[in-house]
């Protein structure tokens, strides 16, 4: 306190936050205050990424990391503005004259402060995070020249290093939670060691504690979600809490598993590079890796949930999603980079370039992977386990029938539903026992699924709410385009096992006001047999179709085509009885 008063760092003022100390690493205090009641406008600017900055690493040699000192204490505050920073304690009241830690906009602010004074330097030589500095180059000789530039600019802006925390001229360090050297970048050993040590979890809390100092580090171990399955099952508060031998395994391998992950290669664009990519059910898994002198290292690892509007489609069409998906992921790495591989079970872009159409869809993820030079490779699914693995994260299969959500309310009125259904009541609890009978019904996250026909059926019980409500989605959305009665139950039959469906439909669909104000018979009045009308115009049910879509102004008929084009591409056929896509 007294340090800082001389310092100029803060004054006087009759406004006050609350005040403690807190120990540091070295056992010096830090002085903390409680912004949360000014703390209300946050600043847009982020923070740079930690992995985007680890991904510049590549090739480099020598290391030197310079840690400021009260760096936030050379920014001073607009006098305007000081009295909001005041702060109170037993010595008085103060307020700050220079930025103090704990604003909510003072790292953002910090870092564009640093960003503007090594503008010039970034991602050639420095990488900065807030007061972390990091100065690499490739050979010794170019360090000392970087690292000679670079104090000769703090010095200029006033900016103080804090001499017990830098590290000058490391093939080794440690840098934003990671080790990095040049062959790499693995996990701090500290981080590994708070997982080996991590107390059985008792509670729900306590595995989503587990899980999230465990997911840190995911992307250094292989089949991290396969072995992680039983315990990402408990965090869902919908799942009743009982650590089990299968979740007591999970736990134990999993820090095995982190113990023994390997040290991931941070990338190389000179090096060849392969994808291997995955998909299974509702996930995408993938992994890249680059050949090096003695073999064959990951990169990274990586998984993802496949959007809802592909759940349910073919092997092909989800492959090539995933594919699409790594492709963004890892745009930086492999676009305009010479050919790479990758390596799938699969085989789709060979189908889908001989077929004479294809959806718009397929259509865009086309035209995106042409950007990309690579060679094809297939390859057995046996011998696909990293992605394979990545593919099937339990985690990733959150039941999903539809394009809508089905969010939590939706879920309990099924399960509510299911409960108090004459028809499903007694099977449900028996498949919510311990020991489920075998069969072709099963339960999901809370729902009652129906195996026929090589996929699985969300069953409907008879909840008026409900089934209201799932026939407003399939008939009154905008991708739904006011269908029919037999294109709406087409399209509820292919995601749905619904009794009486056809009768609820008939219903919900006779008392749509939209229908009746804005179509016409679809067939001739009743008496003598007659022939359809010869259409007096182009295009009359495309227009029958958008009169239940845009406005009374009709204004905003161009931006409701796609919708109609999709509803109408979409629909189930009624001579072929399928969709033609």
């Amino acid at each position: 306190m007294t340090f800082s008063t001389r310092a100029g760092f803060f004054s006087c003022s009759p406004y006050g936050a609350p005040v403690l100390f807190v120990r540091k690493k070295n056992k010096d205090l830090r002085l903390c205050i409680d912004y949360r009641k000014l703390n209300t406008q946050k600043n847009a600017d982020p923070l740079p990424r930690i992995d985007d900055l680890l991904e510049r690493l590549g090739g480099v040699m020598y290391f030197s990391k310079l840690d400021l000192k009260s760096g936030y204490h050379e920014i001073e505050i607009q006098p305007q503005d000081r009295y909001k920073t005041a702060f109170k304690m037993r010595y008085g009241h103060f307020e700050w004259v220079v930025m103090p830690f704990g604003l909510t906009n003072a790292p953002t602010t910090f870092q564009a402060a640093m960003t503007t004074e090594f503008r010039d330097l970034l991602y050639r030589s420095v990488l900065i995070y807030l007061d972390d500095i990091l100065v690499y180059s490739r050979t010794l000789d170019e360090h000392l020249v970087h690292l000679r530039v670079v104090l000769d600019r703090l010095r200029a802006a006033k900016y103080k290093a804090n001499r017990d925390k830098c590290e000058f001229a490391k093939q080794e360090l440690e840098y934003l939670g990671h080790y990095v050297t040049p062959k790499g970048i693995r996990p701090l050993a500290d981080k590994i060691q708070a997982i080996v040590v991590w107390p059985e979890p008792s509670c729900t809390t306590d595995v989503h504690s587990f899980m999230g100092l465990a997911g840190y580090c995911e992307r250094f171990a292989e089949s991290y979600s396969k072995v992680a399955a039983p315990l990402s099952r408990l965090q869902s508060p919908k799942v009743p809490f009982e650590f089990d031998n299968a979740a007591r395994g999970a736990f134990n391998t999993l820090k095995a598993a982190m113990q023994d992950a390997p040290a991931l290669r941070i990338y190389d664009p000179t090096l060849p590079t392969q994808v291997t990519t995955d998909a299974f059910g509702y996930g995408v898994g993938a992994v890249l890796e680059q050949c090096h002198t003695d073999g064959w290292h990951p990169v990274e690892y990586f998984s993802q949930k496949v959007p809802p509007i592909n759940t349910l489609d073919d092997a092909r069409k989800k492959e090539l999603l995933a594919f699409v998906t790594v492709l963004k992921r890892w745009r930086h790495f492999l676009l305009g980079r010479r050919r790479f591989r990758w390596n799938t079970d699969n085989n789709p872009l060979t189908f889908y370039r001989t077929q004479d159409t294809v959806t718009s869809t397929i259509g865009r993820w086309m035209y995106y992977i042409d950007q990309f030079d690579f060679e094809l490779c297939h390859i057995p699914g046996p011998a696909n386990r990293a992605a394979d693995a990545l593919s099937r994260r339990p985690d990733l299969c959150a039941l999903v029938t539809t394009t809508f959500e089905l969010d939590d309310d939706l879920q309990q009125h099924f399960v509510n539903g299911y409960k108090s259904d004459p028809t499903y009541s007694t099977l449900y609890a028996d498949l919510s026992s311990d020991h489920p009978p075998a069969g072709d019904y099963r339960i999901s996250d809370g729902f009652l699924l129906l195996h026929t026909r090589g996929k699985d059926l969300l069953v409907v019980p008879q909840d008026r709410i409900l089934r209201t409500r799932l026939l407003g989605e399939f008939h009154d959305a905008r991708l739904s385009a006011h269908l029919g009665v037999n294109r709406t139950l087409g399209r509820l039959r292919q995601r749905f096992h619904w009794p009486d469906v056809l009768h609820d439909v008939t219903r919900y669909i006779e008392s749509c006001a939209v229908c009746h104000r804005n179509k016409g018979r679809s067939t001739g009045p009743y008496g003598e047999l007659k022939p359809m009308p010869i259409p007096r115009a182009t295009h009359q049910t495309a227009q029958m179709m958008l009169r239940t879509l845009i406005r009374p102004d009709q204004k905003d008929w161009v931006d409701r085509l796609p919708d109609i084009e999709f509803a109408y591409n979409t629909l189930v056929h009624s001579a072929i009885c399928i969709t033609p896509f």
